[in-house]
C-alpha cells in the first residue's frame, strides 16, 4: 500500500487526537466520512496504525520522575541479550527499552513517582540481574519537547 496525501493527513490527525471522531476528520479533509472510515481502516489493516492509547499527564498520576539508564552487560551471547530484555519487561517502571550502539548496550526509559522510587527500583530489581555491567543513570531536570508524532511530511515528496 502505498500513502498518498490523504492519508498522511488522516494520520497528522490521528496522531494528534486518536479521539477525533470521523466526521471531524471529513469535514477537515473536505469529503464524505466513508471514504475516510474505509481509508483508516485500511491504515489498520495494512499495520500503518499500530494501536491507539491515551496519554496520561504524568503529574497527574504522580509519576514525576523520568530516568534514562544506560546498560552494559557483561556478556553478548544471545542468550544474555534474551534474559536481559525478558526481565526488564517484567519491571513496570520500565516504559521503554532499546538496544543500541555506543557506549551502552542498552538505553532504558523509567518513569517514576521521586528519586526515592528510582533508587529503590535500582536496589530492589536492577542490580540483582547477574549479568549487568556498567550502569549510568541521566535523571531528567525538566523536558524541552516529548512526542509520540511521526513528521511524515517528507514522505509525500518521494
Amino acid at each position: 500500500m502505498k500513502l498518498d496525501g490523504i492519508d498522511h493527513k488522516i494520520l497528522k490527525l490521528l496522531q494528534k487526537d486518536s479521539n477525533r471522531t470521523v466526521k471531524s476528520m471529513s469535514e477537515i479533509l473536505g469529503t464524505s466520512t466513508t471514504p475516510v472510515f474505509e481509508r483508516i481502516k485500511k491504515l489498520e489493516k495494512e499495520n500503518y496504525i499500530d494501536k491507539y492509547v491515551a496519554v496520561l499527564n504524568h503529574n497527574k498520576v504522580g509519576v514525576k520522575q523520568m530516568v534514562f539508564i544506560g546498560i552494559t552487560l557483561q556478556g553478548h551471547t544471545r542468550s544474555y541479550l534474551e534474559k536481559f530484555v525478558k526481565q526488564i519487561n517484567d519491571f513496570p517502571e520500565v516504559v521503554e527499552c532499546h538496544r543500541i550502539s555506543g557506549n551502552f548496550d542498552y538505553l532504558l526509559k523509567l518513569m517514576v513517582e521521586d528519586v526515592e522510587a528510582y533508587e529503590k527500583f535500582i536496589m530492589t530489581k536492577l542490580t540483582l540481574l547477574p549479568y549487568l555491567g556498567n550502569v549510568q543513570s541521566f535523571i531528567t531536570l525538566s523536558t524541552g519537547k516529548q512526542t509520540n508524532e511521526l513528521d511524515l511530511s517528507h514522505l509525500l515528496n518521494q
